[in-house]
């Protein structure tokens, strides 16, 4: 059995890797697919816990927080696409939604 610290670890890395991804890109896709990253590091660190504590709460919480970032990534997906329809780019410095 893999000890709990190389999870954690490991979800540790993932988080990182995903807040570098966030930070220096300006694609929104790459921002996006980012936090997908950073998503599924803190479920494997709510699962780790949960696994090695014995409890299934962690198991049924990890489900349901998927199911809601399976609705999140249509709707931020659909939503890059319309940007991209209607600004002509994705890159996160070319364009202020706020402006006339």
């Amino acid at each position: 059995m893999v000890p709990m610290p190389h999870y954690l670890i490991l979800s540790a890395l993932l988080f990182a890797i995903g807040a570098a991804g966030v930070i220096l890109s300006r694609n929104l896709l790459i921002m996006f697919m980012s936090i997908e990253v950073m998503l599924n590091a803190a479920n494997l660190a709510i699962i780790t816990f949960s696994r090695f504590l014995n409890v299934m709460d962690g198991h049924v919480f990890v489900f349901l927080v998927m199911a809601i970032a399976a609705a999140e990534a249509a709707v931020g997906l659909a939503m890059i696409i319309t940007i991209f329809r209607n600004r002509g780019t994705i890159d996160a410095d070319k364009f202020n939604l706020m402006k006339w």
